[in-house]
């Protein structure tokens, strides 16, 4: 399976409504701490859009409510991946991306059948507080002879580190604050678009 190169990860349908029209062909909806009708209505938005544009959404951790919205594709952590009934989201034909940041988690997605798994942080993130340290390009070099899916790079990333990534193994990067805390987020995708075009 191949999927786009780039896969930027916002927390709002307006987030991928920014990010569509530019070109953006695979999308994560993360979203924490919200009632479930604010997630379901996000959801929805950002499914819709997506099939209007011809991209894919995964859906971060709300496995059920993503079944509810007939998605096709959730990606979960190693702590979601404890509550997750693998069986119920396959059933419903759901493809699954699963984050790893070491040796056992990522025997753990490959067990899980991961139709993606997730390295990271590549580089140091300021996106939230994580107890793995930076992993490097080496380990994306590691993982790659490891896996038979597509993997995706995450953490720090950048135009630039995204070439770098590529270089070493990662078939997909992954940003969150390089886009959302640029002065010009648009202009920063289309950057994006054509380093990993």
């Amino acid at each position: 399976m191949k999927l786009p190169r780039f896969y930027p990860i916002f927390d709002s349908a307006d987030w991928v409504a920014r990010a569509l029209p530019l070109g953006v062909r695979m999308v994560q909806l993360r979203m924490k701490d919200r009632p479930e009708e604010a997630l379901r209505a996000e959801i929805v938005r950002a499914r819709d859009l997506c099939r209007d544009h011809g991209a894919i959404l995964v859906v971060n951790d709300h496995w059920r409510l993503a079944i509810g919205a007939g998605c096709d594709w959730v990606h979960l952590g190693q702590e979601d991946l404890d509550d997750a009934d693998l069986g119920v989201i396959r059933a419903a034909g759901l493809r699954v991306g699963i984050s790893t940041h070491d040796g056992a988690e990522l025997d753990r997605a490959l067990a899980a059948g991961a139709d993606y798994v997730a390295l990271g942080p590549v580089w140091p993130t300021i996106l939230k507080k994580m107890k793995w340290e930076r992993q490097g390009v080496e380990r994306l070099t590691e993982w790659k002879r490891r896996v038979d899916v597509p993997l995706c790079a995450i953490g720090g990333l950048t135009p630039a580190r995204a070439l770098e990534a590529f270089a070493a193994g990662a078939d997909v990067a992954s940003a969150v604050t390089d886009i959302t805390l640029h002065p010009d987020p648009e202009g920063r995708m289309r950057e994006w678009l054509r380093v990993t075009g």
